[in-house]
């Protein structure tokens, strides 16, 4: 009798999407090496916050942690109010109901989550861009639905259900400008598509001023549209798991009544803490002035040592070449005891390159900037 209980074998009894490997699993020999190096590792692989939770929002946090019952899957009427105050004060963007606004439990849960959400299935499409935050893909595989990753201005096939939109992008840095958000919008409402805009890094503009997709320099009509906001990096909340969704009130509103079944709630707690960071724009600017002054001291240190430093013009990472391989750079990198992630990580096209993360101390951005100087 053959045994089906060896490595990588399904639980008797389970079936489903067959997904592919986490992706940072893979470089735990290249985290050995870096560990290894007589200074410590300088760990710039991941785009974790390692600043301080803002005091006023640790106040939030705790100032309802006695409330026994049940939060509210559509969060406070405070909270979605603010939320609708911030995206007009902070972006420009105007016309948003309160009402079509609802909290997320981070907003990875709701990219993994969003096609099965959306009613995708098998052989339906799921558009990507070629360079993609992986859990794009592993949201699609989990309802069934084909990927297909779109260059750079590339526009929906037909049999598109859902199409994401990254600006900036993770990894690359690169910002769309507004027409090409709006060629992206107006091509996926002809064909009857949802846009998911992913706006995570939104705050964190260098080069260039980045819109959101519900900016009105893209589209007055949220017809099929939503942005999709964390507050992971700009308010260093990577722990509480703390995000929204708005956009188009019909939308929402079907997301919210899906949520209420599976029980996809934000805590009370986090809720409060939300509310307060959405309502206060300064913890937000001293955040992105510490990303600054750290980007400010890798990037010429990393281009002193053979690196193209690629798009970049927003956001949390320096998109890198030396034209090698990527895992071989990834691997030069360890050797002086600093973390990367390779751009495969992303997609095929980024073979040749690396992501470089700004989210590490004062002294460790140092750290790295002196080690490539060696």
């Amino acid at each position: 009798m053959s045994s089906t209980t060896g490595p990588g074998a399904a639980a008797p009894g389970l079936r489903g999407p067959q997904l592919p490997d986490f992706p940072w699993d893979s470089l735990a020999s290249q985290t050995a090496t870096a560990r290894s190096h007589p200074d410590g590792i300088v760990n710039l692989s991941v785009g974790t916050p390692v600043d301080p939770v803002p005091e006023n929002l640790r106040r939030a946090l705790s100032a309802v942690a006695d409330q026994p019952g049940y939060p509210a899957t559509h969060g406070t009427p405070e909270l979605r109010e603010a939320a609708v105050a911030s995206m007009e004060r902070r972006y420009g963007v105007s016309g948003l109901e309160p009402d079509a606004v609802v909290p997320t439990i981070g907003s990875k849960e709701l990219v993994a989550w969003l096609p099965t959400l959306l009613g995708v299935r098998p052989g339906d499409l799921v558009a990507i861009p070629e360079l993609a935050y992986p859990t794009y893909e592993v949201g699609a595989k989990i309802a069934g639905a084909e990927v297909v990753r779109l260059a750079p201005g590339e526009l929906p096939p037909a049999g598109t259900r859902l199409l994401w939109l990254n600006s900036p992008s993770n990894p690359t840095g690169r910002v769309l400008e507004a027409q090409q958000l709006a060629d992206s919008v107006r091509a996926a409402q002809e064909l009857g598509a949802v846009v998911a805009s992913d706006e995570c890094y939104l705050a964190l503009g260098w080069d260039a001023e980045p819109v959101s997709v519900l900016h009105p320099s893209v589209s007055s009509d949220f017809r099929g549209v939503l942005a999709v906001h964390s507050l992971s990096k700009s308010s260093n909340l990577a722990g509480y798991r703390a995000g929204f969704v708005t956009g188009d009130p019909d939308l929402v509103r079907r997301l919210l009544e899906l949520r209420k079944h599976a029980g996809m709630i934000v805590p009370r707690p986090v809720q409060e803490a939300i509310t307060a960071a959405l309502s206060d724009d300064a913890h937000v600017g001293v955040q992105r002035e510490l990303y600054a002054a750290r980007r400010a001291v890798l990037r010429p240190a990393l281009e002193a040592a053979g690196f193209r430093i690629e798009h970049s013009q927003a956001g949390l990472y320096l998109w890198a070449t030396r034209g090698d391989d990527a895992w071989q750079t990834v691997d030069w990198l360890a050797q002086r005891g600093i973390l990367v992630a390779p751009g495969t990580f992303y997609g095929p096209a980024g073979e040749r390159h690396v992501r470089i993360a700004l989210t590490a101390s004062d002294e460790r951005i140092a750290a790295a900037a002196k080690r490539l100087s060696e």
